[in-house]
């Protein structure tokens, strides 16, 4: 398997925000992820990393 766990990055701190990412999107709110399930979730935040042999995304929230 290839996907990928998202942590939305807050204060330091790692918070699981979306298990088995299979999609990486860009949006006009900030970016769409897709499970391997189909479901999505829209996030106001930027890549801060890809971990891909640990198979994490990092998230950061951007700044209003």
């Amino acid at each position: 398997m290839c996907e990928a766990n998202a942590y939305l990055r807050q204060s330091g701190k790692e918070e699981l925000f979306l298990e088995m990412v299979d999609k990486v999107l860009p949006h006009e709110d900030g970016l769409v992820l897709e499970d391997i399930f189909g479901r999505r979730k829209i996030v106001k935040a930027r890549i801060a990393e890809l971990a891909l042999v640990d198979h994490k995304i990092i998230l950061e929230k951007e700044e209003q």
